[in-house]
């Protein structure tokens, strides 16, 4: 029979073991955007907080969790969590909506196929834009995906369209950065769709270099050609332009536009124009001070299906 201290050591032991495999599990925090979202699941009687709390209160709790968890040393990602979404989840695989355990499944789903980003220290306040803006970055990618998906073969020579497109516009994002030369580079590809404006936008840093590779952050240049060559694929209008910032050197602007399945170069006139005039009214304003207009170089061959 063991004696008491004995038995005493073997709980501190496995107690001791339990906490280190706890910090060996990752976890994820659900997250809700704003406010909107928030007073939906205030009306959940099982969800923690009722309609008369306050958005920026359960941001200050979820703020507190997140940095509990880094503490403790647990790898911890948070998932965007739209209160729609659970509702047609729940639906759909006959769940309670109003119990923690089916928001808990939900969360786990969602950091298998959803919006996550890793919880790194950021502030609640930087967190939540972020988050935001990866689920706008991940569906434009999945829109433009489907896209090149459905757009058929050529009716000429049967080949994919859509992956002749995504070459083409791999070839000339290829083009763009090496004829923007040296320094900081921001380009954005805008392309309207029928349901939706799709943009994309790419940051790359260049030395100017040819056997020196650009630097282009995570997943922006696959989001980037995408978006491009679905504009190719649908053959319809769109826009490109990059911005170049250069140490020594003005800024310096230059354009291109989509159509029927080119990228076309704008001169120095159309892509000051194109700066100058405001998107909502067509009003003209003040050209940015210290900024150079500059006509699009060439980057993209005339593709061979209409």
């Amino acid at each position: 029979m063991p004696r008491k201290n004995d038995t005493g050591t073997h709980r501190n032991n496995s107690a001791h073991r339990r906490r280190a495999l706890r910090r060996e599990v990752p976890s994820t925090v659900g997250l809700l955007a704003d406010a909107g979202d928030f007073a939906a699941m205030c009306g959940y009687g099982s969800f923690g907080f009722d309609r008369r709390a306050d958005y920026t209160d359960y941001l200050h709790h979820v703020d507190g969790l997140l940095r509990s968890l880094a503490a403790r040393g647990i790898h911890t990602t948070v998932a965007l969590f739209d209160p729609d979404e659970y509702a047609e989840f729940c639906g759909e695989n006959g769940l309670d909506p109003d119990t923690s355990e089916t928001r808990t499944r939900f969360t786990a789903e969602l950091a298998g196929s959803g919006t996550v980003l890793p919880y790194t220290g950021q502030p609640i306040d930087e967190l939540v834009p972020l988050l935001v803006d990866e689920a706008v970055r991940h569906a434009t990618w999945e829109y433009a995906t489907a896209v090149l998906a459905g757009v058929g073969r050529c009716a000429d020579c049967g080949e994919d369209i859509g992956r002749a497109s995504f070459d083409r516009a791999a070839d000339a994002l290829d083009r763009l950065v090496a004829g923007a030369g040296p320094g900081h580079h921001h380009f954005v590809c805008s392309i309207p769709t029928e349901d939706e404006q799709l943009v994309a936008v790419l940051h790359a840093d260049s030395s100017g270099d040819p056997d020196l590779p650009p630097r282009i952050e995570g997943r922006e240049s696959l989001d980037f050609v995408t978006v491009l060559a679905a504009g190719l694929a649908l053959g319809g209008p769109g826009g490109l332009v990059v911005r170049s910032t250069t140490e020594g050197r003005r800024d310096r602007v230059h354009g291109w536009r989509l159509d029927r399945g080119r990228l076309t170069a704008l001169s120095a006139a159309a892509v000051f124009n194109a700066y100058c005039t405001d998107a909502d009214t067509g009003d003209l304003v003040s050209p940015e001070p210290g900024v150079e207009y500059c006509p699009g170089y060439e980057v993209d061959a005339p593709g061979p299906h209409h």
